[in-house]
């Protein structure tokens, strides 16, 4: 079995997402929320098919527009028994850096609902991973697990994440053949620490780079792992499908 920890699917990301549903055939998809309007989209996806399970959260982009009923909202949904995280939620000052408190606000809020509600926190950090990891420090319970999707910090940050409960998802980025940082995270950290991702319909791995992404493509993640880590395939799926469950709490 396999599981994507990351990946949208939306209407607007794909012309028939009953197919790439269909092409991961009865193996796993968490689907990520990330602007408010999507939080319906990704529970009716959950409620639709028996392999999609979601995280629902409010992405920095939207720490200027979002409205505390959006909030309200989000807290409606994280009871549902399909809901196995908050996110993505986090800090991207790559595009905007003109409204950090707003969105240091919004995340600290959210990492209060996953505590409130003990859900795992999947993070989106993007040029701000020291201000994520400070934030992370002081206001998440220490109980609380997180994930930090599509990890692009050092091995240096990625170490003094992991007494923070938290895990690393990996991508097609690690396929990439000038990508060289993330090799060797991949390499010198325990594969317990890692869950494979897509973010589809985005990153896509080699071979098909240049494509739009999808969920059964995690696959070749996995073979990359399995590559640099010297293990067999089989067992880079079953152990990062083991760390994901426990993770997510998937029974």
């Amino acid at each position: 079995m396999m599981i994507d920890t990351h990946c949208h699917l939306g209407k607007e990301d794909y012309d028939d997402v009953k197919k790439v549903i269909k092409n991961m055939g009865n193996n796993i998809m968490i689907v990520s929320s990330a602007s408010p309007s999507d939080i319906k989209e990704v529970i009716a996806l959950c409620e639709k098919y028996d392999n999609i399970y979601g995280t629902i959260g409010i992405h920095p982009e939207f720490a200027s527009t979002y409205k505390e009923e959006d909030l309200k909202m989000l807290e409606e949904f994280l009871n549902h028994p399909k809901i196995v995280g908050i996110g993505e939620i986090g800090l991207d000052y790559h595009y905007t850096s003109d409204n950090k408190d707003k969105q240091r606000e919004l995340f600290i809020k959210q990492i209060h609902l996953a505590n409130k509600y003990n859900k795992t926190i999947v993070i989106h950090s993007r040029d701000a991973i020291l201000e994520t990891y400070d934030i992370l420090k002081q206001e998440k319970n220490k109980e609380v697990k997180c994930n930090m999707h599509c990890y692009s910090g050092s091995l240096e940050m990625a170490k003094r994440f992991i007494p923070l409960n938290v895990t690393f998802g990996i991508g097609g980025v690690l396929t990439f053949k000038n990508e060289k940082k993330l090799k060797d995270i991949v390499k010198e950290i325990d594969l317990k620490y890692f869950v494979l991702e897509t973010d589809s319909p985005y990153l896509t791995p080699e071979p098909y780079r240049g494509h739009k992404n999808e969920p059964k493509n995690v696959y070749y993640v996995a073979l990359k792992i399995a590559e640099i880590k010297n293990m067999k395939i089989d067992d880079v799926l079953k152990y990062t499908t083991e760390n994901a469950k426990r993770i997510f709490d998937i029974k």
